[in-house]
């Protein structure tokens, strides 16, 4: 059975330009800005969250921006493609919408029965918009550009290009919450029963080659768990199997684990709460302001001056 509250809890990629980075997914995809913060291993570099109205687990894309970071060259053992949820009937908007912002796209297909329109953002990272009932009665965000009935409510899932498979999948269904519900030639579609970052398509590659780390690569992959006591519950099935996850991480918004996958993939494994409003004074300054932990904060002047400012 899937399991309702499990599924992917948000998928962090290094990008290049912050402000373009926030022009494509605010002004372009429509998007909510939910968290600004830095990387808190580079306190010079932002760490900017953007998700749905309410910043929901199964909805945040994370960026990593750095100006001068390389373009990337995808390879296996990375999340190869992100997939972004819309209410069925979408499509035809979103192909114009591109058409209209020269955003580079191919023709919509189908796929495990969902249409789906692939399309890339300023650094390469290839996305797709897919169609997808659950997203249907899911609101969007009201100060977005896009029309509500057509938003983007989160994520439907990613596609993981693995030299082998058969680890990496145990992981999913074993651990994560996830069930095998399809396959199609070299993919097989793992589901989870949340309505949003429900799916993950595992794909073996026929000629496996490692890629080069930069913008537009995906860094890691998180999953969901509902709380830390479960946190610490799916960590110790982790090192279990001898895949030598860290000790918990306190992000402040939540709290996570890594371990690398056997296929290459970083996970993370990340609580549901206490969320991006916990370090907020409102709702609506969600995302506005510069967010520092504590161990930063007496820095804050120090890091403000060596951050290029971000208007959104």
């Amino acid at each position: 059975m899937k399991r309702e509250n499990k599924g992917i809890h948000h998928i962090s990629i290094i990008s290049g330009d912050a402000q373009t980075n926030a022009d494509f997914y605010v002004k372009k995809l429509g998007l909510r800005m939910v968290l600004k913060s830095v990387n808190q291993d580079d306190a010079g570099t932002y760490h900017l969250f953007y998700a749905n109205a309410e910043g929901e687990p199964g909805s945040s894309i994370t960026f990593f921006p750095w100006k001068r970071a390389v373009k990337s060259i995808r390879g296996v053992g990375e999340v190869e493609r992100i997939s972004f949820s819309v209410p069925e009937g979408s499509i035809s908007y979103w192909k114009q919408r591109f058409e209209d912002l020269e955003i580079p796209f191919d023709e919509p297909f189908e796929r495990f029965g969902k249409p789906v329109l692939p399309f890339e953002d300023p650094d390469g990272l290839q996305l797709e918009i897919i169609e997808d009932g659950r997203s249907n009665d899911l609101p969007g965000w009201k100060e977005a550009e896009v029309p509500l009935e057509y938003a983007i409510r989160g994520f439907w899932g990613a596609n993981l290009l693995l030299p082998q498979m058969e680890e990496t999948a145990e992981i999913l269904t074993d651990f994560l919450g996830f069930e095998r519900s399809g396959e199609s030639g070299n993919q097989i579609l793992f589901e989870a029963g949340s309505s949003l970052g429900h799916s993950v398509i595992l794909e073996k590659a026929e000629n496996p080659q490692y890629g080069k780390t930069g913008r537009g690569t995906v860094h890691h992959i998180a999953f969901r768990t509902k709380d830390e006591e479960e946190l610490q519950e799916v960590r110790q099935k982790v090192f279990t199997k001898g895949l030598s996850p860290t000790q918990v991480i306190d992000r402040h918004v939540f709290k996570s684990v890594y371990f690398h996958t056997p296929g290459g993939v970083l996970f993370e494994l990340a609580t549901d709460g206490p969320g991006y409003q916990s370090v907020a004074s409102s709702d609506e300054e969600m995302g506005r302001e510069l967010f520092l932990p504590d161990f930063l904060e007496p820095k804050r002047e120090m890091i403000e001056q060596r951050l290029e400012p971000i208007s959104i």
